[in-house]
């Protein structure tokens, strides 16, 4: 036996065990042969929600502590201060600003995305009406290995911009902020790698009802995206417009990878589970637009949260949303990836 020395979590210490003949060792299966995996899918849905929500856990930590920072560090006069202007915090920068919104914006999505599937869970147990449990648990199984996947990769992302605010203190472990990087780097790693989420949303949920739940997911979508361009107050007019070009490019994936063989299929999973992310959050980041506006007309309150969402939302639409239709040409494109032999990499 012997501890594993890991990038990060080094608070979860974990070894290594070796059993062999020789010393005695006795195993016995569980359950039915051959049906291992099917019972492992009877927790799998509750575990990568968990993994996904932990990736949204390190990039609100991040978030905040880099935000924290940018508040009491002093370098330099923003852009069109007067010369003889007294330095202020780095939080009054542009780019640092940018940053920061990135990050904020990138954890909401990933909380709205989370706890929404989260929500198709309970229906899909509760729900008094049989027909909308197994909408609900369609929806919920479409969407898990996108939460698990997606908030991921996302919570990484997000974890390294964080060092990227503290600039050179970021990379000083004294400050705190790397460490969230090499905590979240095991997250995609979690419960079946990202690559298997994404064969897993192709190859399974995907291919199982040729598409049928990701076309009534899109039908939702696209509902949404009408309610919002009618009514321009909460910034409906950019959201939808980005919302529609990652629709469009939403049903021409489902389209091509439903026909397509499976190892094509396959080699254009991943992209394809990006762009369903994206554009999944950046519709219920609509959704919070413009409930956002209806509660302030309805009410007046909270105007400063409430305009915090919607800037929200607008920051998702121009610099999550709008690259959505990037993500098309890789999952057309697979059969790139199969043309190489294995020997040649």
């Amino acid at each position: 036996m012997s501890l594993e020395h890991k990038l990060g979590i080094h608070a979860s210490p974990t070894c290594v065990l070796a059993y062999g003949e020789d010393e005695g060792a006795v195993g016995w299966r569980i359950g039915e042969e051959n049906r291992g995996l099917e019972y492992m899918f009877t927790m799998m849905n509750a575990a990568r929600l968990n993994v996904g929500l932990q990736g949204v856990a390190i990039a609100e930590r991040a978030y905040q502590q880099a935000r924290d920072f940018a508040r009491i560090r002093v370098q330099g006069r923003p852009l069109g201060a007067a010369a003889n202007a007294e330095a202020l915090s780095i939080i009054h920068h542009p780019d640092v600003r940018r940053m920061l919104l990135w990050m904020r914006t990138a954890t909401e999505a990933m909380r709205a995305l989370a706890y929404y599937t989260a929500g198709m869970i309970d229906q899909g147990r509760r729900h008094p009406e049989p027909a909308a449990r197994r909408a609900a648990e369609r929806r919920a199984d479409l969407l898990i290995p996108v939460v698990k996947a997606w908030c991921t990769d996302l919570g990484v992302a997000v974890a390294s911009t964080g060092i990227q605010v503290h600039g050179g203190m970021g990379y000083v472990e004294e400050t705190g902020a790397a460490q969230h990087l090499r905590d979240a780097r095991i997250a995609p790693i979690y419960e079946g790698t990202n690559g298997i989420q994404a064969n897993d949303l192709v190859g399974r949920k995907l291919a199982r009802d040729r598409g049928e739940a990701a076309a009534a997911l899109v039908a939702e979508m696209r509902a949404t995206a009408s309610t919002l361009g009618a009514d321009d107050r909460a910034g409906g007019a950019s959201i939808t417009r980005q919302l529609e070009g990652g629709l469009g490019a939403l049903e021409t994936a489902n389209s091509f990878l439903v026909e397509a063989e499976p190892a094509l299929a396959a080699a254009g999973s991943a992209p394809y589970l990006q762009l369903l992310g994206t554009v999944c959050a950046g519709w219920l980041m609509a959704r919070m637009a413009i409930s956002a506006q209806r509660r302030g007309a309805a009410n007046g309150s909270d105007t400063a949260f409430l305009a915090a969402k919607r800037a929200t939302a607008r920051f998702y639409a121009e610099h999550f949303l709008a690259l959505a239709p990037g993500y098309l040409p890789a999952i057309l494109g697979g059969g790139t990836v199969l043309e190489l032999d294995p020997d040649q990499l």
